[in-house]
């Protein structure tokens, strides 16, 4: 199966994972195995490590390469992974990438580079040169421009895609809808995308979306997934519901930065040991809380339930 098709199966609900750290700062691969077996006993579509929610300018390439085998063990192959490998560096993204294929990764999800602020075409350069590297891996660009202060244009997505056999889709961090709808206009729906931006999710699934890598998924993994798949079953109404039914853990997991609020909520759950984020982040303070507990109450059936088994607490 050539790559063009093989990644139409990268659709629905890729929960975006928090990569768990202990007490002490160190990465908690217990508590990251629970969750990925919590995510697919939730109905997760597919998994994401090494995203902006995976805190992965705070660790080494190592520990990202360490997470990514936990969750490619964890998951036992049942769903694809899709890591995210870029950084600003062009050699360790290579790195990552490469690692990535050699461990069995179903795809790459590469970040525009941030900080330096690279024209249109350097980012065609860099895609190109990185895809180049692992031709038998399919790559996807993460464009978030609120992160990284540059946005890869629609432009530039097409030219990749008609250049690069292996690109194959882009997930879009944008609230800028029309952009969105200029990509898929120029590439054609084949072209994997992706929403990043939560209640932009099911809104890109009428323009031809493939699906959506929301952090809400991380505390409501089965309504994602139940979204997305009513949606794909024709209930429109059944979507619609869960999608307002989920505004409150939006404004929940953005109470303070992304991902404190939902580290604390999956601590709560007793699905990470600990809410510990790493530097320059600080955990969800006591207001914070306090808020989150609001928003809480009021997602309530939206808030995917842990069974015993997904519980490690404090064990």
């Amino acid at each position: 199966m050539s790559l063009r098709t093989e990644p139409r199966r990268l659709r629905g609900s890729i929960a975006p994972l928090m990569t768990p750290f202990t007490t002490d700062g160190e990465v908690d691969h217990e508590s990251l195995a629970n969750a990925v077996r919590w995510q697919i006993a939730s109905g997760s579509h597919g998994l994401s490590i090494g995203g902006s929610t995976g805190e992965p300018s705070a660790q080494s390439i190592a520990e990202r390469l360490g997470a990514l085998k936990t969750v490619l063990a964890a998951s036992e192959h049942t769903v694809p992974v899709i890591p995210g490998t870029g950084t600003t560096k062009l050699d360790e993204t290579i790195e990552l990438t490469r690692q990535a294929a050699e461990l069995g990764a179903d795809a790459a999800l590469v970040i525009t580079p941030y900080y330096a602020r690279p024209t249109q075409e350097a980012l065609y350069r860099w895609y190109a040169t990185v895809a180049a590297e692992v031709p038998d891996l399919p790559i996807l660009a993460y464009n978030v421009p609120s992160r990284t202060s540059v946005d890869i244009a629609p432009e530039t997505v097409e030219r990749l895609y008609a250049d690069v056999p292996n690109f194959v889709g882009i997930k879009e961090t944008t609230r800028d809808f029309e952009h969105f709808s200029r990509v898929l206009q120029r590439c054609g729906r084949d072209l994997v995308v992706w929403s990043g931006i939560e209640l932009l999710c099911l809104p890109l699934l009428a323009l031809g979306g493939a699906g959506f890598l929301s952090a809400t998924a991380n505390i409501a993994p089965a309504a994602h997934a139940r979204m997305f798949d009513l949606w794909s079953a024709g209930d429109h109404a059944g979507a619609l519901e869960i999608h307002y039914g989920l505004h409150p853990l939006v404004d929940l997991i953005f109470t303070e930065t992304n991902p404190a609020a939902g580290k604390w909520v999956l601590e709560q759950l007793g699905v990470f040991r600990s809410g510990h984020v790493r530097p320059p982040l600080i955990p969800l303070t006591e207001a914070g809380q306090s808020t989150a507990r609001t928003l809480l109450a009021q997602a309530g059936q939206y808030v995917s339930p842990v069974a015993d088994e997904f519980t490690i607490g404090a064990r």
